[in-house]
């Protein structure tokens, strides 16, 4: 197992395409202590960046579908109840606590929904009818919710469609009612083809990764208005994952058919403009790295693979 990470850090500074430029991440090949916990399909991650705490979310028959480790990589407890096919996972912290909000893509029972968990895994909210995929004429009626942002504000932000009927991106009020909902299927402006993976900057912009369209789309997360798109970086593969580093200047997006972290320069306020890579990390073969997430404390960068099924930590240099 170590001289198989041991490779993945050669291959990952040997394949750098800019040669003589300073790493920007190193795998840390002793997290987690015990891989063995993964015994799914490791589909998503989120950091508790306040409490030392990384969740990931895995598929299978009879394995656990929620497992938390601290930081350090001691695994601590799992939990199963109500969560079907885990697709996307989101720590929100507030003054007077901590929650865990997982996107349910399953087609039984729990799926199509959006749920917020307490950190030992008590079922707090739903949002959608569980079983029932929906039609894009309702805003809480989702088909297969691929991805949640939520703000400090309790404001959220849900990709729905990962390859469901609705393709769009809606923003709840801290009550979950609609504040604004956008997005048909499509490849045009504000259209989506698999919406896969969102999150908010520190400047007002709400970040879509467009798998389908290979692009990510940007908008006013006030009024949901279209403000730019990035489609220069994503000619080899569409972006399945948006999230940014703790100092919001990169943007990193896992691309998982050619097995890539990217890393792009994030702009300031004013316009969007076309993506820059300015480094790159390559994986192994076969790692499909689906959904990322940040430390916003310590900066590492925690990448949930379906194909190597595991998850690893790379540490900012």
């Amino acid at each position: 197992y170590i001289f198989i990470l041991y490779s993945q850090v050669l291959k990952a500074e040997h394949f750098s395409p800019w040669r003589g430029e300073q790493q920007m991440y190193k795998l840390d090949i002793g997290w987690p202590k015990t891989p063995e916990q993964f015994t799914g399909q490791t589909f998503c991650v989120a950091v508790d960046s306040l409490h030392g705490l990384v969740y990931v979310g895995q598929r299978g028959d009879n394995v656990p579908k929620v497992l938390v480790f601290s930081e350090e990589g001691y695994f601590l407890h799992s939990w199963n109840d109500t969560v079907e096919m885990p697709h996307g996972i989101f720590v929100w912290n507030t003054a007077t606590g901590s929650s865990v909000w997982i996107t349910d893509v399953g087609t039984g029972k729990y799926g199509h929904t959006v749920k917020q968990y307490s950190p030992s895994g008590k079922l707090m909210q739903v949002l959608g009818t569980p079983g029932n995929a929906g039609s894009s004429l309702i805003p809480l009626q989702f088909d297969q919710p691929a991805d949640i942002f939520v703000e400090e504000t309790g404001e959220i932000y849900v990709v729905d469609g990962d390859g469901g009927m609705n393709n769009r991106v809606l923003k709840l009020s801290d009550d979950y009612k609609e504040i604004w909902l956008t997005g048909t299927n499509g490849s045009g402006i504000g259209q989506f083809q698999v919406p896969h993976s969102v999150t908010v900057d520190a400047f007002g912009r709400v970040w879509v990764a467009d798998r389908g369209n290979k692009r990510i789309q940007v908008f006013d997360k006030v009024t949901g208005e279209w403000l730019g798109s990035w489609s220069g970086c994503f000619s080899e593969d569409g972006p399945y994952s948006v999230r940014f580093t703790a100092d919001y200047k990169y943007l990193i997006v896992a691309q998982l058919n050619i097995n890539r972290l990217a890393i792009l320069a994030a702009p300031p306020v004013g316009s969007i403009g076309d993506c820059a890579i300015v480094h790159s990390v390559q994986l192994a073969d076969e790692t499909k790295p689906h959904l990322v997430d940040v430390d916003m404390r310590s900066g590492a960068v925690y990448v949930a693979e379906i194909g190597a099924q595991q998850v690893q930590k790379y540490v900012p240099l």
